[in-house]
């Protein structure tokens, strides 16, 4: 996601004994009856397809601490019926301690952020809030510092951003292998939709692809352009996860950049809007207003958040609108205050500010959202209904 949130010391904290544990990848086993189209996994759990998807982004601490409660008060008492909770964040962490018997045991990854992860689900259950596991796919610190042959290497070292992330390679199959694996554990303790993350090469990649070291893969032998074989590498790893979770009977979101829908492609990153949207059942592009610069014709856009979102929302419907079969428009919306942006640049987000961004979708037919606050600490008040 692109809004930074502040992390723990013990989740910045990483292992300085690396290299004795055990990160090796074995290919998921096509069984039988996974295999079949028949079956579909049952994790015990029942939930149904709200009327239109109205959610929250939790962290990991939030879920598992008294936040969560608190979060679950807020959907029972206004419109939102969804949360999209952190499964392995941005640090590449899981937010749970898996168990010993679970394939993803042996990568001591897990943080016991989640103490108890099927009794929150059926918290859920009980209160019909449709569950989304947000797992975070190529910002990976953690698997980066591990094997550094599967992410990017500058001088000796892993590359890492002006934030001081890492990020693991989209060329490399042993990459979706194990975010696959993630994604199909979080099926099976029965969250209903797999949202990946951060599905994309780092930012400016297009400046730094002939200078770091990185294997390309089976992408290798390639005759397309360096650009067109990074949309190929991301769109396949959408395509294959899709693929592979269908027999647990979950959605597939992935959260794309706004500025996306507005290009043919993102040179750099390697997201094509059309080309994922094809291999998705949701698109949620982050369109918050703070994290625009001067577009459509709007000098500042954190200032008019209707006007952005309405102006963005023509976009991405013409776009989706020349698909066969498009998935549901899902956009990230902004219920925090960006004032980093320096004075005058800024508003301070609150309930009019949050309903004219739902507003603005729901007069261009778009009636699903996500409300992005890094703290999950959202604005009271606001009729997330509006009418049009």
């Amino acid at each position: 996601m692109m809004t930074p949130f502040e992390a723990s010391a013990e989740t910045k904290a990483f292992s300085k004994d690396f290299t004795s544990k055990e990160f090796g990848f074995n290919s998921i086993e096509e069984t039988l009856i996974s295999s079949s189209k028949l079956f579909v996994y049952d994790s015990g759990l029942t939930f149904n397809y709200p009327d239109a998807v109205r959610g929250v982004y939790v962290t990991g601490h939030s879920a598992g601490g008294s936040r969560f409660n608190q979060l679950v008060e807020l959907m029972d008492n206004t419109e939102l019926n969804a949360m999209v909770i952190d499964i392995k964040d941005d640090f590449g962490n899981l937010t749970y301690k898996p168990k010993e018997d679970s394939p993803l045991f042996k990568y001591e990854i897990g943080k016991p952020y989640i103490k108890d992860l099927r009794g929150i689900l059926e918290v859920m259950e009980k209160k019909e809030i449709y569950p989304i596991a947000r797992v975070v796919v190529f910002k990976d610190t953690e698997l980066a510092e591990r094997k550094p042959e599967l992410s990017f290497v500058e001088n000796g070292s892993v590359w890492k951003n002006g934030r001081g992330e890492a990020f693991v390679n989209p060329f490399m199959q042993e990459v979706w292998d194990y975010n696959v694996e993630v994604a199909i554990e979080a099926a099976k303790m029965g969250f209903k939709e797999v949202q990946f993350d951060y599905v994309r090469f780092p930012e400016g990649f297009e400046k730094r692809d002939t200078t770091l070291a990185y294997g390309k893969g089976k992408y290798e032998a390639s005759e397309l352009d360096s650009t067109q074989r990074r949309v190929s590498a991301v769109t396949d790893f959408v395509a294959y996860a899709r693929e592979k979770l269908k027999p647990y009977g979950v959605q597939v979101s992935v959260d794309i950049f706004g500025y996306s829908a507005t290009l043919p492609e993102a040179p750099g990153i390697g997201q094509n809007f059309s080309k994922i949207s094809e291999n998705v059942d949701v698109i949620s592009s982050m369109i918050y207003p703070s994290h625009w610069t001067s577009y459509f014709g709007i000098a500042k856009p954190d200032l008019e958040p209707y006007r952005l979102v309405q102006e963005y929302a023509k976009v991405e419907n013409a776009k989706l609108g020349e698909l066969k079969n498009p998935p549901v428009s899902r956009p990230w919306l902004q219920d925090f205050t960006a004032s980093y942006l320096g004075k005058g640049n800024y508003l301070v987000y609150g309930k009019a500010e949050v309903e004219a961004q739902i507003k603005a979708l729901n007069e261009a037919g778009i009636n699903e959202f996500l409300l992005w606050n890094a703290g999950n600490k959202y604005t009271p008040g606001v009729d997330y209904t509006p009418v049009n």
